[in-house]
Formats: C-alpha cells, sequence, structure tokens
C-alpha cells in the first residue's frame, strides 16, 4: 500500500490487526503504597462507585486510603507468586495472551494484554498497537458477565485513550460471554475435570460471583440476571452433577446492601446445618486472583472449617489451561469474522 503515497511522504505502517485482552488490574507490589495506589485508582473510578463525587473524595482520601491498603496488602501477601515478583492475575493473564499469540501465529494477527487498572495499561497497549501499523483492534474484556463497573469501564478507558489519538484503529469488543456454549462447555469441563480428580464427593456445588451494590441492579445493569443464567446454563450442562447447585455473591464492601446472597453467610449456615463435603467455584473469574485465591480459598474455606465442615475444595478458574486457550481462542475467531 505504501507504493502509492507520494514521495517523500513519512512512512506508515497499517494493515494490521491486533487483538487485546483486558483483565481488572493488581498492584505492582504488596507494600502499603504500592496497594494504595492501585487501590485509589480503582477506587476513583466513577463505574465502580458512583456516590456523591465530593463526599465519595473526602472517605476514599482521608478514610478508606488511610486503612484499607494494610488489609490488601496482607490479602496479596498470602497469595503472591513470589517467583515472578508479582500477582497470579497478572501471570495468568500474561500467559493466556502468549498462549493465544502461537494459537494465532498463522493469521499473523498481534495479541497483547492489558489492565484496567495499574500496569502494563490500555493507554500505553493502544498506542503500541497504533504505532506498529495496527488499524483494526478487537478489545477482549476477560469478564464472562456484562456490568458497568467492568465492561463499560474497560470500553470507557478504551474510548478515553482513542479521543488522544489523530489517527483511531477500528474498534470492534467481545461482547460478554456469559451465556456463550464456548464458554459453558469450558467450565463444564474444568469442573468436572477437577471433581473427578478429589478423592471425596461434594455435597453441594457453589457457584459465587463477585458482588455489586444491589443499587446498580435497580439501576439497569445486567449483571445480576448474566450470573443466574450463567449457573442456571451450567446446572443444564452438568446433568452428571446430581447434587444442589447454588448461587452466592462474595467481595462485599461498605455499609450499602449488595446483591444477595451473601457467600460467607451461606457458607457458614451450610455447615451449621451439617454440610460436610463443599466445592466453590467463581465463574465471574476467568483468572485466579485475590478475590479467588485469598477471600475463597483461605477466609471462606476458615469459615466453613469452624462450623463443623470437613472437606473443602476451590475448583480453580480456567486460567492458563488449554481448556481456557482453546475456548478464548474461538471466541476471538468469531469476533473476528469479516478482518480475517
Amino acid at each position: 500500500m505504501n507504493d502509492h503515497t507520494p514521495d517523500n511522504h513519512p512512512s506508515i505502517n497499517y494493515g494490521k490487526i491486533g487483538v487485546l485482552i483486558i483483565n481488572l488490574g493488581t498492584p505492582e507490589a504488596t507494600d502499603y503504597w504500592s496497594v494504595r495506589r492501585y487501590l485509589k485508582e480503582f477506587l476513583s473510578d466513577r463505574r465502580v462507585v458512583d456516590t456523591n463525587r465530593y463526599l465519595w473524595w473526602f472517605i476514599l482520601n482521608f478514610i478508606i486510603l488511610s486503612f484499607r491498603p494494610s488489609k490488601s496488602a496482607k490479602a496479596y501477601k498470602a497469595i503472591w507468586n513470589k517467583k515472578d515478583n508479582e500477582s497470579p492475575l497478572k501471570t495468568y493473564t500474561r500467559s493466556q495472551s502468549n498462549l493465544l499469540k502461537e494459537r494465532f501465529s498463522k493469521h499473523k494477527i498481534s495479541i497483547d494484554w492489558a489492565m484496567r487498572y495499574g500496569k502494563p495499561s490500555i493507554y500505553e497497549k493502544l498506542n503500541q498497537f497504533r504505532n506498529s501499523g495496527i488499524d483494526r483492534v478487537l478489545i477482549f474484556p476477560l469478564y464472562p458477565q456484562y456490568s458497568a463497573a467492568t465492561t463499560a469501564s474497560v470500553q470507557d478507558e478504551v474510548f478515553s485513550v482513542m479521543k488522544k489519538m489523530r489517527w483511531q484503529p477500528s474498534i470492534r469488543t467481545v461482547p460478554p460471554y456469559f451465556d456463550n456454549p464456548l464458554y459453558i462447555n469450558a467450565l463444564a469441563e474444568s469442573i468436572q475435570k477437577n471433581i473427578d480428580d478429589l478423592k471425596w464427593s461434594p455435597d453441594i456445588l457453589l457457584t459465587s460471583y463477585h458482588g455489586l451494590p444491589k443499587r446498580y441492579l435497580t439501576l439497569g445493569d445486567p449483571y445480576h440476571c448474566h450470573c443466574y443464567k450463567t449457573t442456571r446454563l451450567l446446572r443444564e450442562k452438568i446433568t452428571w452433577f446430581d447434587k444442589e447447585i447454588m448461587l452466592t455473591f462474595q467481595s462485599r464492601f461498605g455499609p450499602e446492601e449488595w446483591l444477595q446472597p451473601y457467600t460467607e453467610n451461606t457458607v457458614v449456615d451450610l455447615a451449621k446445618s451439617g454440610v460436610k463435603n463443599l466445592a466453590m467455584i467463581s465463574p465471574a473469574f476467568i483468572s485466579d486472583c485475590v478475590e479467588t485465591l485469598e477471600e475463597l480459598d483461605i477466609g471462606i474455606k476458615e469459615k466453613f472449617y469452624e462450623h463443623g465442615g470437613k472437606n473443602f475444595t476451590l475448583i480453580p478458574c480456567m486460567n492458563h489451561s488449554d481448556i481456557a486457550i482453546s475456548m478464548l481462542k474461538d471466541i476471538t475467531l468469531n469476533e473476528l469474522k469479516g478482518w480475517i
């Protein structure tokens, strides 16, 4: 194409396709100030916390950011990938990107990864794409269920970056895949593989999703409905599991009422009622992170044992397994139709 440019015209790179997979984010380290910087960016997002701007600014900067970083740092330290000195979320997301590159090698598509909060940033990666001649970009938010606090926030940041570009790439976004058969089948396969490896039989399978304030549901956020549909489709798929499958919401933050039933309360009640063998999974996450590895596999597990439980397993997220990479590849191929 560059053969048709006038003499003395600046060299132009264009005509390439890029895929950017995006996850939530993580602190760069587990010290107080690193965690504080991350929490400030995350909790300053109006999509995440939409209360009165001025009141929230005061609460965030003078109360939450004074005390919360120490508590969060302790949680991150408990699950930190010490070998690579990073959070597992960063390890898995990078690995997913690298493995997808291998699957797409014959298509000559650039695949990279970014975090909505922290590093590597969406700004950094989109500018790298643009400078390398990529003018068609598929944005892949790795959240299966849509929420304004997650998927829409990614879109906000992508187009905020685009506003500063004189030559903008064309953008597509992978839609939420909470009911995509590729996702449901992969989730079911992962569950069966892990339960088959147990030396005991679960009495209940508990699907725990990250929570949101209940008010978001009444304002029209479909996240609650997406979660219930994922669990319903999963129940229909894993007909071999003849025990009860339940749904709960975790990670409540602040005094406001959140989506219910709450995971912690439910697990305690189950243990008290005589349930001895509990399997859990968190279908809201494609990669294990502090909410799964620390909140569930440490905190909730302890609660279950404290109140009479005997056997507990947290089924890992799909992470960088062959199951996950095949699913991500197939979803990506579907969304690239017309470009490749």
